[in-house]
C-alpha cells in the first residue's frame, strides 16, 4: 500500500526539528547528539525517498529541502572551524593584501598588524602555520562577507552561507534538468537534496563544495545542450571553487576530439589564469604549492587505503612513510585517469559523468584525509549513474565526528574500518552484480 502525500507531510516538522538541532544545538564534541539526530534524519530521508510516488510529493520535499538549507543559513558553523580562515583571508583582501603571500603569524608581529586580524581570531585557526589554499571564487566570497559585516563573526557566516544557499538551490534544479535529459527518474534529485550530509555540511558547516558542485553541474548541463564554450566557462568556475575538478578534464578529450578539446581546455585555463592574476606574484606558486604538498604529506584523517599502506610502511621501514605514500597515491590516481580517458570506448556525456564519479572516489579512497563533506561530490554524481554506494558513504562518514568526543582528539580506527568495509562491500556488489538495470 502506497503512503499518501498527507502521511509523508507529517514528517516535515521532524526534518525541521532535526535540522535545527544539528545546526544550532550541538558542538563538535557532542558525538552522541550529532550521530543520534543524523541517523534519524538519514533513516527518514531514505523512507521518504522509497515511499515517494507522486509529482506533488516530490515537489513538496524539494521545497522542504530548500527550507532546511535556509534554516541553517542563520546558524554559526559549530561543527567546523574553517570559517576563521575564511574571515582571515577576507580581511586581508579588504586591506589590499594578497592572502597567499604570508603565513597568519606574520600579521601578529609588531608593525604588521591588520584591522580585524586579532589574536583571538588567530587562536581559532586550524592551520595557522600553512598558507591559504582557497581559490579565487572562495576568496571573493570571503572578501564580500567581511566587507559587508566587518568583524561580526555571525554576520560573516550568514553572508557566506547565503552564497552557498543560492548555489545549492541552483544545484538542485540543475540536477533535475540533467536527470530529465538522461531520461532518469526525476525523484533521484532527493538523494542529494534531502540527504542530510550536504544540508548539514554545506549550508550548516559552511563548506565550499557547494560552489564547486553548482558550477560542475552547470557545466554538465551545458554539455548536454552542446554549448561547449559556456560549459568550459562553468567548468572553470568549479575549479576556481575547489581544485579537484581538474582531474575530470581528460575525460572530455575523446568526446570532443583534438581540436574542440584544445579550445575547451584553453577557455578553462585562460579563465583560471585571469582569475588568479590579481594574486599572481613570485610567492603564489611557491606558497600555494607548499601547502598542497603538506596536505598530501602531513595531514591524516579518515583514510582507507592510505592507512593500510601506512601500516605496511611501519612493518617494512619502522616509521610513517606519508611523505612517500601521499604523493605516490596521487600519482597513481592521475595515471589511472589518463589511461581511462585514452582507452574509454563509450564517449557519451553520461559515461563522462560516470567516469567523474569513479575518478573522485579513487582519489578519496587513496587520499590521506577524507572529511565527511568531501563525500558531497561523489554523492551528487551518483544520481546520474546506477551506483548507490556514495549514499551509504554519506551516512557512515559522519561517524568520524566520534574523533572529537574524546578528551584528547583520537581517531577511532574501528570506526574507519566499519565505514570503508561497508562502503567497499556495496561498491563491490554494485560493480559485479549481474543486474545492469538502473535503480530508481
Amino acid at each position: 500500500m502506497k503512503t499518501t502525500l498527507f502521511d509523508l507531510r507529517l514528517l516535515a516538522p521532524v526534518f525541521i526539528l532535526l535540522t535545527i538541532g544539528l545546526g544550532y544545538f550541538v558542538e563538535q564534541s557532542d558525538f552522541n547528539l550529532i550521530i543520534g539526530q543524523y541517523l534519524l534524519f538519514f533513516v527518514l530521508f531514505i523512507y521518504v525517498y522509497r515511499q515517494l510516488h507522486t509529482e506533488k510529493t516530490l515537489w513538496f520535499f524539494i521545497g522542504l529541502s530548500i527550507l532546511l538549507r535556509l534554516i541553517l543559513v542563520f546558524s554559526f558553523p559549530n561543527l567546523s572551524d574553517d570559517i576563521y580562515r575564511f574571515i582571515w583571508d577576507g580581511q586581508l583582501i579588504n586591506n589590499s593584501i594578497n592572502p597567499f603571500n604570508e603565513l597568519p603569524t606574520h600579521y601578529l608581529k609588531k608593525g604588521n598588524e591588520i584591522p580585524g586580524l586579532t589574536q583571538s581570531l588567530f587562536d581559532e585557526l586550524n592551520s595557522p602555520n600553512y598558507f591559504t589554499i582557497y581559490p579565487p571564487i572562495c576568496q571573493a566570497i570571503f572578501s564580500i562577507a567581511t566587507f559587508l559585516t566587518g568583524n561580526n563573526l555571525l554576520g560573516n557566516a550568514i553572508v557566506m552561507k547565503l552564497f552557498l544557499f543560492l548555489f545549492e538551490i541552483g544545484s538542485i534544479f540543475l540536477s533535475i534538468q540533467i536527470l530529465q535529459k538522461f531520461q532518469l527518474p526525476k525523484k533521484r534529485v532527493l538523494l542529494y537534496a534531502l540527504n542530510p550530509l550536504p544540508i548539514i555540511e554545506i549550508c550548516g558547516n559552511l563548506h565550499f563544495e557547494g560552489a564547486m558542485i553548482f558550477f560542475l553541474l552547470l557545466s554538465i548541463y551545458l554539455m548536454q545542450q552542446n554549448k561547449w564554450n559556456l560549459s568550459a566557462i562553468a567548468f572553470s568556475g568549479a575549479i576556481l571553487s575547489k581544485l579537484l575538478p581538474l582531474m575530470f578534464l581528460p575525460f572530455l578529450f575523446r568526446n570532443l576530439g583534438f581540436k574542440k578539446s584544445v579550445q575547451y581546455y584553453l577557455i578553462v585555463f585562460v579563465i583560471i589564469i585571469l582569475s588568479f592574476l590579481p594574486f599572481l606574484n613570485s610567492q603564489l606558486i611557491s606558497n600555494f604549492g607548499n601547502s598542497l604538498d603538506l596536505y598530501f604529506q602531513k595531514f591524516e584523517f579518515n583514510a582507507s587505503i592510505y592507512y593500510l599502506l601506512r601500516w605496511l610502511g611501519f612493518q617494512i621501514k619502522g616509521f610513517n612513510m606519508i611523505q612517500v605514500i601521499g604523493p605516490m597515491t596521487a600519482l597513481i590516481v592521475l595515471v589511472t585517469i589518463a589511461i581511462k580517458s585514452l582507452t574509454e570506448k563509450d564517449i557519451s556525456i553520461h559515461r563522462i559523468v560516470t567516469n567523474m564519479l569513479f575518478a573522485i572516489c579513487l582519489y578519496l579512497f587513496t587520499a590521506t584525509i577524507v572529511h565527511p563533506w568531501y563525500v558531497c561530490l561523489p554523492l551528487v554524481l551518483c544520481l546520474f549513474t546506477r551506483f548507490r554506494f556514495p549514499i551509504l558513504w554519506s551516512c557512515l562518514a559522519m561517524l568520524t565526528y566520534m574523533n572529537y568526543s574524546y578528551p584528547v582528539y583520537t581517531e577511532n580506527l574501528w570506526v574507519v574500518a566499519l565505514e570503508y568495509g561497508l562502503v567497499y562491500g556495496l561498491l563491490g556488489y554494485e560493480c559485479f552484480s549481474s543486474s545492469r538495470a538502473q535503480p530508481n
